[in-house]
């Protein structure tokens, strides 16, 4: 049996210092074969930088998807096509930077990672997702059964209608982008596991892990305003998927909430990540 660990996105910091500070732990904790982070939210709340994903790999990390956000800092562009582990969105025209999906080998056989994005209500628009992974699954089920897909988009049809779309053709279908875990975790008909969304890896008390107050300024004053990431208590949010490695079928998958390191009782006043913090027209 092949257990994979899904994190959703991981915003800023106090998200990404969790996550690295909790990977060893659970790695043993739950016998991990493969995990998958995504990573669109982690430098400042507003996509990915080089050191970033560096320090999630050596954490030991299996791959970092990304989404809408993956150009937001601008070291990735010469980056990304030096580290074939960081994906962005596969439905990208070609010719575009970096890859959108992966193979990769684990001790109990080959497994295949791809990131796609969804089109209704998300920028950029890209090309059709459907048509764009079919070949791709196609390309990777040559090689391996074992096939994870992070579907990135805002609207709950078009992630579910994906579930179905690969449902028996992929091990499992987890949503990422709206920071909200959902309570449908399923195996389709098909042998698919499918979660509408992860959920994100990062502070509790916060709106989808920005500070609360600026924006309720902006809900009530409709003024600009910057959104820096929150801090206080951190959760990680995702799922645990255990796969049949010889026919790529899921066995089980199980939604995951766990608690962030363990802060100290004294704790000192805490800084708020600001790096890039967007203004409301560019969330």
């Amino acid at each position: 049996m092949l257990k994979v660990l899904f994190f959703g996105d991981i915003v800023g910091e106090p998200g990404r210092n969790a996550v690295i500070a909790r990977l060893p732990e659970l790695k043993e904790q739950h016998s991990l074969d493969f995990i998958v982070v995504n990573g669109e939210n982690a430098a400042g709340g507003r996509g990915i930088t080089g050191k970033i994903t560096i320090d999630l790999l050596r954490a030991g990390v299996s791959v970092v998807t990304t989404g809408d956000h993956i150009w937001d800092q601008k070291d990735i562009l010469s980056f990304i096509d030096t580290e074939p582990r960081l994906l962005r969105p596969l439905n990208y025209p070609a010719g575009a930077p970096g890859n959108g999906s992966i193979v990769l080998e684990t001790s109990k056989g080959k497994i295949g990672v791809i990131n796609v994005q969804c089109r209704t209500f998300m920028q950029p628009i890209l090309d059709n997702p459907f048509r764009t992974i079919e070949e791709s699954v196609a390309k990777i089920r040559e090689e391996t059964p074992n096939i994870v897909v992070d579907v990135h988009g805002e609207t709950t049809s078009e992630k579910i209608a994906m579930g179905h779309f690969l449902d028996g053709k992929v091990s499992a279908v987890i949503g990422t982008h709206t920071h909200v875990q959902t309570a449908d975790e399923q195996i389709l008909p098909g042998g698919t596991a499918f979660l509408c969304d992860a959920g994100m890896c990062g502070p509790v008390y916060s709106i989808l892990g920005r500070t609360i107050e600026p924006i309720l300024d902006r809900f009530v004053s409709n003024m600009p305003a910057s959104f820096p990431v929150a801090a206080g208590e951190v959760r990680l949010h995702g799922a645990l998927v255990e796969i049949d490695e010889k026919s790529g079928r899921a066995l089980r998958i199980t939604r995951m909430d766990e608690p962030g390191p363990a802060q100290p009782s004294s704790e000192p006043e805490p800084k708020v990540d600001n790096e890039q913090s967007p203004t409301p027209e560019q969330t």
